[in-house]
């Protein structure tokens, strides 16, 4: 495939990439090099040039049993990117064209034959039915022939050569040679496995124009100002410390947002029929083999054993519902049967080097359900999840876009039931006319799904809540109702969260508000400062009045001046200070400085509570 969509330029400068790094290390070995949302990445094991003898390493963790050959090690920096960004674009001077050259297994076996990492990865395509091509980066008069490679070493062509099933840009002249740039280095292990060896990820960013590159460039530059990690340390809201990895210590602030969350999404579960369960958090292991998750997902758990017997602390909620739906007997009458556990305390054993923040933790609260229903009554609780979703998205002003995932590689049970699920989740966003992109062998395990993203404040799109639809997990628990016609019928089975997880959902409402959540969220709504001491009666008195009519308040009678008072307060962005001065005690009022706007002048007591209440009644 070659066109010019974002895809395929960000999946060529991948190439460009591993070229000009082959250039500078020329014993580096070449892993993968995908597009990614932005830009792009390698994986590379960089090597220098040999000055001492090879030693050999066995490729382990995959049983390929394949040696490698192995130069002395160099450690790149961020400081070694602007070197060999300009190499790309020295490189990118001389290609011509992305060409496709198809080979066989055993022929592509012995142009690699020098790379552990793409041997591994032409082993697991031989296993399928997939095609096997190799791409010529490079001027059109060069272009190798598979016969050519057999007898010459790849590294000696005028060019670069690269094992890629496709989806490159037309002409190499379509790259914008000012549109990229090379953003940092990071440590990944070869397949995410922690036994295989640790690989020199290089990552970059791509646009088509240089103006789109130099926004994203300013873009992740108010992202740093953002960054939840150190607004919450600013703010007060959670920590996390070394006895409880991937784990957070939430402070009483941090949990003011996150009870109104709470709040929140249990209000809207009520209006839209969910009943509420509560399911154990350490559950056997047996529960997981019926489900499929233990072959799935054994390594990503914590498990352990007592009495003899595996226990697992839960890492998803699924199988749990099925034996509160299977409980009691079912009749069609009975569905929809909606169940939320909206605080599910959910354990996955995620790699310790990719924790960090909230984003990416080993402890998590997920607002869960599921909708066990007929397969007759799908479209009807697509159409109305994705309306709730919608809904609850607006209120934080976070506009969505939808993702269609469909059977990925590893998929659980009968390929018709799966053709079945995907025609009935897609009809429901044809039906709506909802615009979507398709993610091709993206689903679950276990059923398609679709991926509902938000867009922030400064455009970053993360993605937050889904739908997944499965026939596969009742047909494994054995999951029935009774028909209209008396037979017994197996119902559909619907996952949905919302947020997502309460973790992921407060890391992007901290960083789209920078910190200054709306009044409701704010841990404090309204903060109380004195001009002088002889003020502090009528502030105390201010101070419980608000309190008493439920408005998080404080009061600041420290020893200090005013500009102090109100500084501290706007960098805690509390939304409301009230300045209480003689003038405010005699008319038993408040002055307002509000967050954003300033000093708005002064109002009575009572009115200015009544005003606050209903900002927050509103979610505002």
């Amino acid at each position: 495939m070659t066109d010019n969509s974002s895809e395929n330029l960000r999946h060529s400068l991948a190439h460009l990439l591993g070229a000009a790094v082959l250039e500078l290390y020329p014993n580096s070995k070449l892993a993968i090099g995908p597009a990614i949302d932005n830009g792009f990445y390698y994986d590379v094991d960089i090597c220098g040039q040999r000055t001492s003898p090879q030693y050999q390493t066995p490729l382990s963790g995959d049983g390929t049993g394949q040696a490698r050959t192995v130069a002395d090690k160099v450690a790149i920096s961020d400081s070694d990117l602007p070197i060999i960004e300009k190499k790309m674009r020295e490189i990118l001077k001389t290609w011509e064209v992305f060409e496709e050259i198809k080979t066989t297994a055993d022929e592509a076996k012995q142009i690699f034959a020098d790379n552990p990492y793409k041997l591994d990865l032409i082993n697991k395509l031989e296993k399928t039915d997939q095609s096997i091509t190799i791409y010529y980066s490079g001027p059109k008069d060069n272009i190798p022939t598979v016969n050519s490679l057999l007898t010459t070493h790849y590294s000696l062509l005028t060019g670069f050569l690269d094992l890629c099933r496709g989806g490159h840009v037309v002409s190499a002249k379509d790259i914008n040679p000012e549109a990229f740039k090379l953003s940092h280095v990071a440590g990944a292990y070869w397949r995410g496995d922690e036994k295989n060896p640790q690989l020199t990820r290089i990552y970059g960013l791509a646009f088509a124009t240089k103006k789109e590159l130099d926004e994203h460039l300013a873009m992740l530059e108010e992202a740093k100002k953002r960054d939840h990690r150190i607004l919450a340390q600013r703010l007060d809201l959670f920590s996390q410390h070394s006895v409880s990895p991937g784990a957070i210590f939430w402070h009483p602030k941090g949990m003011v947002i996150w009870k109104e969350l709470e709040k929140f999404i249990r209000e809207k579960n009520d209006r839209y029929g969910y009943g509420e369960v509560q399911t154990p958090i350490m559950v056997k292991k047996s529960l997981y083999e019926i489900s499929g998750h233990w072959d799935h997902y054994r390594e990503d758990g914590f498990w352990f054993n007592v009495d003899e017997e595996t226990f697992v602390l839960k890492p998803m909620n699924c199988p749990e519902a099925t034996l509160i739906y299977s409980h009691v007997p079912r009749s069609y009458r009975d569905l929809s049967i909606r169940l939320s556990e909206p605080t599910g305390r959910l354990h996955r054993n995620e790699l310790k080097g990719v924790l960090g923040g909230l984003f990416r933790v080993r402890q998590f609260t997920q607002d869960d359900a599921h909708i066990f229903c007929r397969p007759d009554q799908i479209e009807e609780e697509v159409s109305t999840l994705l309306r709730y979703t919608k809904e609850l998205y607006e209120t934080f002003g976070l506009p969505t876009s939808f993702r269609f995932a469909t059977k990925p590689d590893n998929a659980m049970g009968d390929s018709k039931l799966w053709e079945e699920a995907e025609s009935s989740l897609e009809e429901v966003l044809k039906k709506l006319k909802l615009k979507y992109e398709l993610k091709p062998r993206d689903g679950a395990f276990y059923g398609p799904k679709i991926d509902i993203h938000a867009k922030d404040a400064i455009g970053r799109e993360h993605q937050l809540a889904t739908i997944q639809l499965d026939f596969q997990m009742p047909e494994r628990f054995k999951l029935e109702y009774v028909d209209g016609d008396g037979t017994p019928k197996r119902p559909v089975m619907i996952h949905r969260a919302i947020f997502g997880s309460f973790e992921r959902f407060i890391a992007v409402l901290i960083e789209h508000y920078a910190g200054a959540f709306p009044v409701w969220l704010s841990p404090v709504q309204v903060t109380v400062l004195p001009i002088t001491e002889k003020q502090n009666k009528w502030a105390e008195s201010v101070h419980e009045k608000l309190k008493e009519a439920g408005i998080r308040t404080e009061v600041d009678m420290n020893n200090e001046t005013l500009g102090k008072k109100i500084r501290q307060a706007e960098l805690q962005k509390v939304p409301y200070l009230l300045i209480v001065g003689e003038k405010e005690v005699k008319a038993k009022a408040v002055a307002i400085r509000q967050r954003g706007k300033g000093d708005i002048g002064q109002m009575k007591l009572d009115k200015f509570v009544a005003k606050v209440k209903k900002e927050i009644a509103n979610k505002n």
